[in-house]
C-alpha cells in the first residue's frame, strides 16, 4: 500500500515536471500552476516524507530533508500567500469556483485543474485566515470532486465536513452547521470536536427558538403584540457609479467593464512629439492621450527590448518584497495591500539604465537630477497594489524627508512586459484603465502647478490573472524643476503648462 501510494506520487511529480519543463516561465505564469507547485513542495511533500518514514525509516528522510532545505523549498507561509493570491483573483475577476477548479480562467483553459485535495488545501488555508466565505466555497468544491475521484485521493469526507460545518456556522447558518456535524458523526461517531460542536449548536438553536417564542407571546407570559408588518419585494437597484465603494469601482476597472465617456474620448489625440530635441526630430515620441484632466499620456516604443532584458537581469538578484512608506514615521514597511517584488537601479551601473533615465527627461521636459533611482517591480501570482497616491499628502510630514528633494511631482511608468490577463493600471477617481503593453510608458503629474497634490491621480495596480507583469518607475521630485515647470499661485489646470512641444 505504501509503495503504491509512493509510486503514484512519483508519477504525478514526473508528469508535472515534464509539463513545466517545456516552458517554465509560461507554466508559472498560470496562478493555478503556481499554487500547485508551492503545494507540492510543502503539504504534499510532508505526506511523502510520512510515507517514506513508515517504510524505510527516519534517517533516510533526514537526508532528504537536509537536501530539501539546501534547495530553499517554499514554506507554509509561501503556500498561504499563493492561496490568498488565488482568492484575490477569484474575487476581483468574479471567477466561479468550479471553473477555477477545472483550470479555466475567464473562459480560457489553462491547466488540467485541481484535485479534491488541492481544493481542500485552498479551503484549509482560507480557514486559517478566518476567511470562512472562501472556506465554504472550496470545501464544497472538494466535496464534489471527492465523489468523482473515489479512491484516488487521501482527502476524506469527515475532514471536509469538519471545516465546512464550522465555517457555515461562522456565516450564521447554525441549522445547516448542525446537519453537517450530524453527518460527520454518522461517519465518525467518536469525533470529539464534532460532539462538542453538536451540543453547542443544539443549545444555540434552542436558545433562538425560546427567544422567538417569547417574542410571539407563546411562553405563557403577557407580551405586547407585535404589529403586523407588510413587506414588499423590491427589485434590486443597480448602484450608480457615485454610490459604489472605491473597492467596487477598482474591481470593475480591473475587469475592463468601464469605458471612457464619448464626450471625453472624442477630445483625446495621438501625435508625434519632438520637444525641439535634435534626436527626437529623427525619432519622435509616439504620444497617445489617455485623459486630459489630469493629463495622462502613454508613449509607445519608449523602451527597447535590449534595455528591458538588461534591467530585468540586473534587478532579479536584488529583488525583495516591495515596501511602502509609513506616513507617520517615514520608515519603509511591508503591507498586504502591495504584493510585488522590487529592486532599485542606479544610472552609473549600466548604460541602459542611464539611457532609460535620460529618456524620461525627453518625455517630460524635466530634470532627473533629483529623481529617485529606477525602481523595477515584478508582479507575479495575484500581484497587485491597491489604490494609492504617488505624492505625499500634507499630513504625511515625514514622507521623502530623507531625500530632501520635495514631493513627487510626476511619475513615469515603463511597461516591460505584456500581460495575458489582468495587471492593468487603473485610476479610480477618473475611471480609466491603462493596459500593459511591452515597450510603452505612461506619464502624469502628481502635483498641480501650484504644488498641491492632484487627488484625481489616485491609482492602483490590478492583480495579475495570468502572466508576469514587469514595470519600472521613475519618480521625479520638485527640486530642480523650478524652471522646467514653474509653479503658479492658483489651481491652474495641468495642461496650462504645456509639455507637448
Amino acid at each position: 500500500m505504501i509503495l503504491e501510494r509512493t509510486e503514484l506520487n512519483v508519477e504525478d511529480y514526473a508528469r508535472e515536471h515534464e509539463e513545466a519543463s517545456r516552458n517554465i516561465q509560461q507554466y508559472l505564469s498560470n496562478p493555478i500552476n503556481a499554487y500547485l507547485l508551492v503545494k507540492r513542495l510543502t503539504t504534499d511533500w510532508k505526506k511523502v516524507e510520512e510515507l517514506i518514514t513508515e517504510d524505510v525509516g527516519k534517517s533516510f528522510v533526514a537526508n532528504i530533508t537536509n537536501s530539501r532545505s539546501d534547495l530553499k523549498f517554499p514554506t507554509d507561509e509561501d503556500l498561504n500567500g499563493a492561496a490568498v493570491a488565488l482568492m484575490r483573483l477569484q474575487d476581483t475577476y468574479k471567477l466561479e469556483t468550479a471553473q477555477v477548479a477545472r483550470g479555466v480562467l475567464n473562459g480560457v483553459q489553462y491547466s488540467t485543474g485541481l484535485t479534491a485535495g488541492d481544493c481542500f488545501e485552498l479551503g484549509r488555508q482560507s480557514y486559517h485566515n478566518r476567511d470562512y466565505y472562501h472556506t465554504v466555497l472550496w470545501m464544497q468544491e472538494a466535496m464534489d470532486r471527492l465523489q468523482e475521484e473515489q479512491n484516488a485521493t487521501t482527502t476524506s469526507k469527515p475532514d471536509i465536513l469538519e471545516y465546512l460545518a464550522f465555517s457555515i456556522y461562522m456565516q450564521g447558518n447554525v441549522a445547516r452547521a448542525l446537519s453537517m456535524t450530524n453527518e460527520l458523526l454518522e461517519l465518525v461517531p467518536t469525533h470529539e470536536r464534532a460532539l462538542g460542536n453538536r451540543a453547542y449548536y443544539q443549545k444555540e438553536i434552542q436558545s433562538k427558538a425560546s427567544q422567538s417564542k417569547k417574542k410571539r407571546g407563546e411562553d405563557g407570559q403577557d407580551d405586547t403584540a407585535i404589529p403586523e408588518q407588510n413587506f414588499t419585494v423590491a427589485e434590486e437597484r443597480v448602484k450608480t457609479w457615485e454610490e459604489m465603494t472605491e473597492r467596487e469601482r477598482y474591481e470593475m476597472l480591473c475587469r475592463g467593464e468601464v469605458s471612457i465617456p464619448l464626450e471625453v474620448e472624442k477630445n483625446l489625440k495621438c501625435r508625434y512629439v519632438d520637444r525641439g530635441i535634435p534626436f527626437l526630430k529623427i525619432a519622435p515620441f509616439k504620444e497617445e492621450e489617455a485623459y486630459l484632466d489630469p493629463r495622462i499620456v502613454v508613449y509607445h516604443n519608449a523602451i527597447y527590448d535590449e534595455e528591458i532584458e538588461t534591467i530585468k537581469r540586473m534587478a532579479q538578484p536584488r529583488f525583495k518584497r516591495a515596501t511602502v512608506q509609513n506616513y507617520k514615521t517615514g520608515a519603509l514597511e511591508i503591507a498586504n495591500y502591495r504584493i510585488s517584488k522590487s529592486a532599485w537601479l542606479q544610472e552609473h551601473e549600466h548604460k541602459h539604465v542611464a539611457a532609460v533615465s535620460k529618456r524620461v527627461e525627453h518625455m517630460t521636459s524635466m530634470s532627473v537630477e533629483t529623481a529617485e533611482e529606477l525602481q523595477v517591480v515584478n508582479y507575479g501570482i495575484g500581484g497587485h497594489y491597491e489604490p494609492h497616491f504617488d505624492f505625499a499628502r500634507k499630513e504625511e510630514t515625514n514622507a521623502f524627508k530623507s531625500l530632501g528633494t520635495g514631493n513627487r511631482i510626476a511619475t513615469v511608468l515603463y511597461y516591460m512586459s505584456d500581460v495575458e490577463q489582468g495587471g492593468g493600471t487603473v485610476f479610480t477617481a477618473i475611471n480609466i484603465s491603462l493596459w500593459p503593453k511591452k515597450g510603452s510608458a505612461a506619464f502624469w503629474y502628481n502635483l498641480k502647478p501650484n504644488g498641491e497634490g492632484d487627488f484625481k491621480t489616485r491609482h492602483a495596480a490590478c492583480p495579475v490573472l495570468t502572466g508576469s507583469k514587469w514595470v519600472a518607475n521613475k519618480w521625479l521630485h520638485e527640486r530642480g524643476q523650478e524652471f522646467h515647470r514653474p509653479c503658479t499661485l492658483e489651481n491652474q489646470a495641468t495642461d496650462e503648462v504645456d509639455i507637448r512641444h
